[in-house]
């Protein structure tokens, strides 16, 4: 039987378990190789390996480069 914890999660499913909106995360995928997989239309994750991406600083350089655009760095 799968166990229900390694099922694909989809956008919203991976918003809610980081905490982010939908435009962050599709801007993960963009600019910071988030890991995603395209599946017909819909983008789908593995939750241990976006945790893993995320414990790795994966996010980190993106929000770095937001500020600055922003001025606040």
């Amino acid at each position: 039987m799968t166990d229900v914890q390694d099922r694909w999660l989809s956008v919203e499913e991976i918003c809610q378990h980081l905490g982010v909106s939908s435009d962050t995360v599709y801007l993960w995928i963009d600019r910071s190789a988030m890991p995603a997989h395209k599946m017909g239309r819909n983008w789908k994750f593995k939750r241990e390996q976006v945790d893993a991406w995320m414990e790795a600083g994966g996010a980190a350089g993106d929000a770095r480069e937001e500020a600055s655009e922003s001025g606040a760095i």
